[in-house]
């Protein structure tokens, strides 16, 4: 997985504009070689998935005079870029408040040379493999929100290789739901909400 830096969600009232949107900015991109200018053209479509993805799962409607600008920075990138973001900002809507109608999880998924179907692919196994399938769902509902093809999977491995996608996006979800209850019972704990514990637990 990538190591991915985020910025608090921030929201801006604007009383000019009548729908909510979400802002995305990228600080910078650093491959594992290079790296990339802002605004270039792989920033620019990431950018864009990652506000479509975002966008299904934010209670937009409770926003009607807002705006709510999303900042991602990207580290280093070593397996896919995309479902990091979309794992990290919504680690970042989380802790900001922002109403979600359920966690948004995303991975990455190929097939290997014995096509046997694999999940989270790396950076190495990316160049070396075939093609690959970068999924961002709503687990507890099982709506796809997303789905990127990099090249074109054979219609006989596609079902597997979606299978394995979705299941590596409810494994994330139970990731980022004890990080998040953890993270709560600590700030509870250090704050003195004494049954703080006991109603997550519950």
């Amino acid at each position: 997985m990538v190591p991915t830096r985020y910025e608090v969600v921030v929201l801006k009232h604007n009383m000019m504009q009548q729908l909510s949107t979400v802002n995305l900015a990228w600080l910078y991109f650093l491959q594992v070689k290079e790296k990339r200018p802002r605004g270039d053209r792989k920033s620019t479509e990431i950018s864009i998935h990652l506000q479509q993805a975002l966008l299904a799962a934010i209670k937009t409607e409770l926003y009607p005079w807002s705006q709510i600008d999303v900042y991602v920075e990207v580290l280093h990138a070593d397996g896919g870029i995309l479902p990091a973001c979309i794992n990290a900002a919504t680690l970042a809507l989380i802790d900001a408040g922002i109403p979600l109608k359920e966690y948004i999880c995303a991975c990455t998924a190929s097939l290997a040379n014995n096509n046997v179907a694999m999940v989270d692919i790396s950076h190495q196994e990316e160049v070396i493999g075939g093609p690959v399938l970068t999924l961002a769902a709503l687990p507890m509902s099982g709506k796809i929100v997303l789905m990127e093809m990099s090249q074109r999977f054979h219609l006989d491995h596609l079902p597997k290789v979606l299978n394995i996608a979705l299941q590596g996006c409810k494994d994330i979800k139970v990731i980022l739901d004890q990080a998040v209850r953890s993270h709560v019972e600590d700030v509870g704990s250090s704050t003195g909400w004494s049954n703080t514990t006991e109603k997550i637990r519950t």
